[in-house]
């Protein structure tokens, strides 16, 4: 019996200090949440976000026990981290239904330059080329300190500058550089405002789909299937799927107030995209050293050497030290299994049916598997 008495205060204090430590880290989730809406994490000094990332990776090391119980216990599904508005899934934490509702009032203004892109495809990168671009290569995020979501908002989130807050960028020709994923249909539109969209290889999308949510919640990852599966879900991939969002933002194109570019394009020769970005936001022509300046500062070596300037989601709990890009390389699509890729490639194919934008010729190997990639 005394056993049985001192086996049952071990599971009662056990489950007394699963608990404290449940309560506890719901108050650090939600402590972290407050902490970094708004301007709450990015509009703080360098040396106070890089402060604020040592106490999360403190209060991590302190609640190991609870996460690690934790991602074995908890699965994690699209379903619970997804919301949907007026038809559009998108990703709970970083957006909310409100956040999709108030970017849908939004009235567009004619000094407001749009980067739109289906997520992980080139975002932050072209949100950068467009910053230093309006600056002729004398940007200063990284010689002040500022992250760059201090300045850019992004139209649908909750976690970066607000967008009517958001400074106006340039001397020559002033720009409010906005950030979102929405698609065509359902992006804020004028004849006055100015969109860019990259497009990028679909599988390439998709496996850096496969390393963003890796890094967002760790051990509690989905396998590769799971993840499948909600990439070319209608109803699960957050701001519709890649073929939707291209085919869509391809018609939109026809307009003379959106650019269309590549991802690839970009690894290829950033230069020629600068000086076309230059030229579609009415700019005076940069001179040679003015593009080699931007092309410069926009690389991927620059901008991971100065990640701090560039992070692309605040830190959280699970993640205080995201990499800016896992290899900054334009053949993502290869480190994707055989028959994941051409699963993929079959989909899209059958998905861009009846449009005509160009997949034959700038992605061979998604309508040809085996031929030649970009």
């Amino acid at each position: 019996m005394a056993v049985l008495g001192w086996l049952a205060a071990l599971v009662g204090a056990l489950f007394s200090l699963v608990l404290i430590g449940s309560v506890y880290l719901s108050v650090v989730l939600k402590w972290g949440d407050e902490q970094t809406r708004g301007l709450g994490y990015y509009g703080r000094p360098a040396v106070e976000r890089e402060r604020f990332k040592r106490t999360l990776r403190r209060q991590a090391r302190l609640l190991y026990p609870i996460l690690r119980l934790m991602s074995r216990s908890s699965n994690f599904t699209f379903q619970k981290a997804s919301f949907r508005y007026r038809g559009i899934a998108g990703p709970m934490g970083s957006c909310n239904p409100g956040s999709f509702a108030s970017a849908d009032r939004y009235q567009v203004q004619p000094e407001d330059v749009f980067v739109v892109t289906q997520m992980k495809c080139g975002t932050t990168w072209m949100q950068h080329v467009v910053y230093e671009v309006l600056n002729r290569g004398q940007g200063t995020l990284v010689e002040s300190g500022t992250a760059l979501y201090a300045v850019s908002p992004w139209l649908e989130g909750i976690k970066s500058v607000p967008v009517e807050q958001a400074p106006l960028i340039g001397a020559e020709r002033l720009g409010r550089i906005i950030k979102t994923h929405l698609p065509a249909s359902d992006c804020p539109w004028s004849a006055e405002g100015r969109y860019l969209y990259v497009a990028r290889h679909p599988v390439s999308c998709f496996a850096s789909c496969v390393d963003f949510i890796a890094t967002n919640v760790g051990a509690m990852a989905p396998a590769t299937e799971r993840v499948e599966e909600w990439f070319c879900s209608p109803e699960l991939m957050w701001w519709g799927t890649w073929p939707d969002h291209v085919k869509g933002w391809w018609e939109r194109s026809r307009e003379p107030n959106v650019l269309f570019v590549y991802f690839e394009e970009m690894k290829q020769d950033l230069g020629a995209v600068v000086v076309r970005v230059a030229e579609f936001l009415g700019l005076e022509p940069l001179s040679a050293v003015e593009v080699a300046r931007v092309v410069e500062k926009c690389g991927f070596a620059y901008m991971q050497r100065h990640q701090e300037a560039f992070e692309m989601n605040p830190p959280h709990i699970l993640q205080a030290d995201a990499e800016l890009f896992v290899r900054g390389s334009a053949d993502r699509h290869q480190d994707v299994p055989d028959d994941v890729r051409r699963r993929i490639a079959a989909w899209c194919v059958e998905e861009m049916a009846g449009s005509d934008f160009p997949l034959a010729r700038v992605y061979p190997d998604v309508v040809s598997p085996g031929s030649a990639p970009p």
